[in-house]
Parts: C-alpha cells; sequence; structure tokens
C-alpha cells in the first residue's frame, strides 16, 4: 500500500519572505498570522506565551498611563507602530496623539504620532527590547521609551530621553520602588503595586 507523502505534511506553513523581506503593509495582507505578530528588519517576529509579570506589568502601566495622560493624548497597549517600510514593532504600551487615530479599522500608527514607547521585557524579548527596539525607535524620533524588567519579582523602569544632538536615547534614570517623571507629561506609578497582590 502506497503513502502519499501529502498525508504527512503540517497542515499550516510559515510564510515565505520575499526577497528584500516582508513590509510594513504585508502585516495586514498575510494570512493566519499569530496575535501580536512584528516586523523588525523585513522580518517576522512571533511572540511567546506571556509571563505573568509582562502581562501583569503591561496591565498596570496601561492603567496607570491612562489615569495620567492629559488632554490630546491616548494610550494604547499592544499596537504596532510604522517605523519604515520594513520595521513595524508592537510596543507593549504607547502613549500618542489623539489627532493620529482614524477609524475602527485602523491596524497601526505612525511613529510621530508616539511621545512614549514602553517594552515590558521577556526572557525571549531580552536582545530586541534592550538593543534592537530602542535603536529603532530612537531612529524615528520617539522621544521617549521606557524598558521594564522583573527583578527578584519586582518592577525596574529604565527611563530613556531622546537626545536631538544625537539622535539616540540618554539615560534619564532607573526607578525601582516608585516612578516620577515631568515628562512626556507628569507621571507619579507605584511600581510595588505590579505584583504586590500577586505574591508567590
Amino acid at each position: 500500500m502506497s503513502v502519499d507523502p501529502e498525508d504527512f505534511e503540517p497542515t499550516y506553513r510559515w510564510p515565505v519572505p520575499p526577497e528584500g523581506g516582508w513590509t510594513a503593509d504585508d502585516l495586514d495582507r498575510l494570512p493566519n498570522l499569530p496575535p501580536h505578530t512584528e516586523l523588525i528588519d523585513g522580518s517576522l517576529v512571533f511572540v511567546s506565551p506571556q509571563t505573568l509579570f509582562h502581562s501583569l506589568a503591561i496591565d498596570y502601566f496601561t492603567w496607570q498611563l491612562r489615569n495620567q495622560q492629559p488632554p490630546g493624548l491616548k494610550v494604547i497597549r499592544e499596537f504596532t507602530i510604522d517605523i519604515d517600510r520594513h520595521n513595524r514593532p508592537e510596543p507593549d504600551v504607547i502613549v500618542f496623539d489623539r489627532s493620529a487615530v482614524g477609524d475602527w479599522n485602523q491596524t497601526r500608527l505612525p511613529a510621530a504620532s508616539v511621545c512614549l514607547a514602553v517594552e515590558v521585557v521577556s526572557p525571549e524579548s531580552f536582545g530586541r527590547d534592550r538593543g534592537v527596539k530602542p535603536v529603532k525607535y530612537a531612529g524615528a524620533g520617539i522621544r521617549h521609551f521606557w524598558r521594564v524588567e522583573n527583578k527578584d519579582g519586582r518592577a525596574v523602569v529604565y527611563v530613556y530621553e531622546l537626545d536631538p544632538s544625537t539622535g539616540s536615547y540618554g539615560t534619564a534614570g532607573i526607578f525601582h520602588d516608585r516612578l516620577k517623571v515631568a515628562v512626556p507629561f507628569p507621571i507619579d506609578i507605584d511600581l510595588t503595586e505590579i505584583t504586590s497582590e500577586h505574591d508567590i
């Protein structure tokens, strides 16, 4: 009895990139991509399962920033931004200008509208969040960037501000228990609250 090799083919085939890599527009056209797929340097980046800390931190920063945002700004979580033709990353939390809102079918924001990008570091995203993404965000002119890390179950936030003379980020502070900054608007956040109700 002969066996058809196609009987053993996987039901899903990973997309094969075109010559030159994928483009920002391809993210909206490719079928069956996993949720929260990003485009970095023309390559698709798939998200691994989130840790509990990662999920709690995203929820907490989204809620805190929404409660403190001034008129004219808006906060959204896990939404892609257009940097250039081959880069469409998805920060964990974004603060952006309300004027960038188009319609309910919108799938991305222009980088020029973003005033703060927040990345919560996961084991699988360590290199991207510490190295690749800050360079992309700075190059796109995003003035403020926060990197949130889990240090023994407590959040540490590394705050960066864009130096217009160099086009790169400079460290504006490292915050352990409380984050209090004046820019991009007055923000005061108790970092201990992220995991205080979820002691393990």
